[in-house]
């Protein structure tokens, strides 16, 4: 059991649930497509292999919390109930189904009957624990064999961006630049009124040197 909680719990229940029914390790009684999972639920299974994925997870269970009974399972596997505009209530699952799904894996040789101390259940057998052990290994190969092309992109544009920061010449900011103009254009509007207020008393002198000439 080095490997099974070692991957995902939906991918290994999956995994499980076609190898029982592809090997006949379950069987589904006929009375399946016309019962609810608990008192909970409102609907059917939508899934039509919904027993065989139930026993994969009751496997899966067993695998994690053996030794382990039908009542603590009830529990684990009930849900609240839709009151309405009442308080929602708990209730447990499906005591029959939890049970017959036990009995098969027992008569598969996958689970047995043992008592630990206090505690009295289901465990695990040795074809059990290498049954779900090599499906997990098989998860575990496919999804460690998949490139990781994020890691390995990410690492580059940091980089990247890095020697475009560095290369980037410094730009002012617009403001910056108009306050400049500004300061640099200011000194040089008195120099041109100075200029053009003294040009006229300069044309001016001689005119009235002229006119006292012809006066006289």
């Amino acid at each position: 059991m080095t490997h099974i909680m070692r991957v995902e719990a939906g991918m290994l229940i999956n995994q499980t649930a076609n190898q029982l029914k592809s090997q006949k390790l379950l069987q589904k009684p006929d009375w399946s497509q016309f019962v609810k999972t608990g008192h909970h639920k409102e609907r059917l299974p939508d899934s039509e292999d919904w027993w065989f994925q139930r026993g994969a997870a009751i496997l899966r269970s067993v695998a994690k919390m053996g030794p382990v009974g039908t009542q603590k399972l009830r529990h684990k596997f009930g849900g609240k109930k839709n009151n309405g505009h009442k308080k929602d209530h708990f209730y447990k699952a499906s005591g029959s189904i939890i049970r017959k799904l036990l009995q098969q894996l027992e008569t598969s040789e996958l689970i047995k009957q043992e008592q630990k101390g206090n505690f009295k259940g289901r465990i695990l057998t040795p074809k059990g624990t290498s049954f779900l052990d090599k499906i997990a290994v098989d998860i575990y190969k496919n999804s460690s064999s998949r490139p990781k092309k994020a890691a390995k992109t990410e690492a580059p544009k940091v980089e990247k961006q890095a020697e475009v920061a560095k290369e980037a010449p410094k730009t002012e900011a617009p403001e910056a630049k108009e306050a400049k103009e500004s300061k640099a254009e200011a000194p040089a509007a008195p120099v041109e009124a100075e200029t053009t207020t003294e040009t006229p008393k300069a044309a001016e002198a001689p005119a009235t040197e002229t006119k006292t000439e012809e006066s006289q």
